[in-house]
């Protein structure tokens, strides 16, 4: 497996969820993490989280990090994030794709904040990943790992930006490992579909039960895992819920497991039923970094 130590890795959204949890577990691993993301001590969002504390629970574990402010709406501070990581941490070896927004609305959401669903969660890594490569390419090859939803593949009720954003990044996926294998570059993709308690998610769901819920650290030691594959791993699409199943990682945290019942692994076919969603909109649809 991929020694992880001594490796540079940037993370998007690492302000506060899942991010910061991935932050984290590779410095554990003793990586060298940038944290990026829009939350910072400085301009905190009204999500709790900044990339300023995540970069503090690092270093007081022993572990080295750097913030790095970044609005992902943007593509210039998109590629000035890559830039930075590389010019104060001196290489890049590992890219995760993680930061992402959603607002609550389907076909009677604002084009404006379709868009900024589209920048975020699609645009956003696919330049990060054009600004990536040649420095992966520097350094004999790389990892690159986004994070996905099963709202990809399922039409979630209030969530059809969020899951036309999703089944785009997994295309990229596999579109980039095709391209990218003979640079020694490993492309894949972790979809979240256990419901995990980011602060995000949670803010998006008032009043759910939440005692089947897992900690963002459960996640986060699946992408990990991902990430110490070899190289020739590369190209997948792996549901959170069968990659605990088949690899026996991942074990429960929540307070009160249940079973997920099997995974979905393809794309809804046929008419779903129409149900009101339970997805709130309290913080404009911050939902990552």
């Amino acid at each position: 497996m991929n020694d992880l130590a001594g490796k540079v890795a940037l993370v998007t959204g690492a302000s506060r969820g899942v991010g910061a949890a991935v932050a984290e577990a590779l410095a554990a691993e003793g990586a060298v993490v940038a944290c990026a993301a829009r939350a910072t001590a400085e301009a905190p969002q009204r999500t709790p989280g900044t990339i300023d504390e995540t970069v503090a629970r690092i270093s007081e574990a022993g572990g080295r990090a750097l913030a790095v402010p970044a609005d992902l709406s943007d593509p210039d501070d998109v590629r000035a994030m890559v830039e930075t990581t590389v010019g104060e941490l001196g290489r890049l070896d590992v890219l995760v794709n993680n930061a992402a927004v959603t607002f609550v609305g389907d076909l009677d959401l604002p084009r404006k904040r379709h868009e900024l669903v589209m920048a975020i969660n699609l645009t956003a890594p696919l330049v990060a990943c054009q600004a990536a490569v040649p420095h992966l390419r520097a350094v004999g090859g790389g990892r690159i790992l986004n994070v996905s939803s099963v709202a990809a593949l399922l039409p979630v009720p209030g969530l059809m930006a969020y899951g036309i954003s999703k089944i785009g990044l997994e295309h990229l996926t596999v579109d980039l490992a095709r391209q990218l294998q003979s640079d020694g570059i490993a492309v894949n993709c972790f979809r979240i579909d256990i419901p995990v308690a980011s602060e995000g998610f949670v803010a998006n769901t008032p009043g759910m039960d939440r005692s089947s819920w897992e900690p963002c650290e459960v996640a986060a030691e699946g992408i990990a895992w991902m990430l110490r594959q070899p190289i020739a791993y590369s190209g997948r699409r792996e549901s959170m819920l069968a990659l605990r199943e088949r690899e026996g990682i991942m074990a429960t945290r929540a307070e009160h497991p249940i079973d997920h019942g099997p995974p979905i692994t393809e794309l809804f076919d046929g008419l779903a039923a129409d149900t009101e969603t339970f997805f709130r909109d309290p913080h404009h649809g911050e939902a990552g970094g």
